[in-house]
């Protein structure tokens, strides 16, 4: 779908026809909006696949009638099992008018057309660049932040009881973090090939504003690294008393099987076809005394076999780091 953006005053409002200094937004792009770049525009048809490509990187290419712009800008979308994700998006800079094109919607451009974002120029091709990514470093950090939290729900649920259905929804996590750590790296290259000015030149006074948006990228991948050795050492963990648990329930039922061997043993002796002392097989108490050697091998076995190790005493630990670890006093 194609929608034309024109600045009235200080805001941004939908045209029927493209001008100049106009925003051409395109986003879900269908095969006729892409008949219609190529046409009209005289957009190469190689560059606009790229632009709809969902594995191609954040670069810069410059033509002799416009400058072609990738960045990966970030999507949620609850439909999806990984609901964070990235996107490419190609913004396209001609003298007297900006192109973008999405196959998708994504949060960034919704705020940029919903006027949400302050000093927003359609004349200034490269401010309209540094407001854009600006943005998109914004979602960005909130979106880490919204999978921090996410993370911290399903380590509770993981606490309690360790199931399938909340290792997928770590995956997932772990997925979206992989996805932003690297656009986030690619879009900051393209923040380094703009800062040297060679394909989009910045102006005085927009050098501080480039400066501000790649430290916010720059926030956005130390997050997004921390986040994901977190998460690592989380699963890691969580492998670790998985595996645990199972050699527990291993050393149980084996410590079940040799006990039931003991009187398995001393009934098989009694059911051999031999013979046994006289007036053992007549004896009223035969069948209770064989029982009775059956459970007592088993008690023997079991209390030769228990694990003798002692337990240790529950302390008490200081919330700050380097606290002191106080034994809990039994009454």
């Amino acid at each position: 779908m194609i929608r034309y953006w024109k600045k009235d005053g200080a805001a941004l409002v939908a045209v029927d026809a493209p001008g100049r200094d106009t925003w051409i937004d395109v986003r879900d792009a269908s095969r006729e909006d892409l008949d219609v770049l190529e046409k009209d525009y005289g957009v190469l048809q190689e560059h606009l696949q790229d632009m709809l490509d969902v594995d191609e990187r954040s670069r810069i290419e410059k033509e002799d009638s416009y400058t072609m712009l990738i960045l990966r800008l970030p999507v949620y979308d609850a439909r999806y099992e990984v609901i964070y994700f990235t996107v490419p998006v190609g913004v396209i800079l001609f003298k007297d008018r900006i192109v973008t094109v999405c196959a998708t919607d994504c949060e960034v451009l919704q705020e940029l057309s919903g006027n949400k974002v302050r000093d927003l120029s359609l004349s200034n091709k490269s401010a309209f660049v540094l407001r854009l990514m600006g943005r998109a470093a914004i979602v960005y950090l909130r979106y880490l932040k919204d999978l921090n939290r996410r993370t911290t729900a399903i380590e509770l649920e993981l606490q309690r009881s360790v199931k399938n259905n909340e290792l997928v929804k770590l995956l997932a996590v772990e997925k979206s973090l992989v996805y932003f750590t690297t656009s986030l790296r690619s879009d900051e290259m393209v923040l380094e090939k703009l800062q040297k000015g060679v394909t989009v030149r910045f102006k005085d006074d927009e050098a501080e504003l480039l400066e501000d948006v790649m430290t916010d990228f720059r926030q956005a991948i130390e997050m997004s690294n921390i986040h994901s050795d977190i998460l690592s050492g989380m699963m890691d963990a969580f492998a670790s008393v998985i595996s645990n648990n199972l050699n527990i329930v291993m050393k149980r039922l084996t410590i079940i099987s040799i006990v039931l061997m003991i009187p398995t043993f001393v009934v098989s002796v009694f059911g051999m076809n031999v013979r046994f002392p006289d007036g053992l097989s007549e004896s009223p108490v035969a069948f209770a005394a064989i029982m009775g050697a059956c459970g007592l091998s088993a008690i023997v076995g079991l209390l030769l076999l228990r694990d003798r190790r002692t337990k240790p005493r529950k302390t008490l630990l200081a919330p700050a780091a380097g606290g002191l670890v106080m034994p809990m006093d039994r009454k």
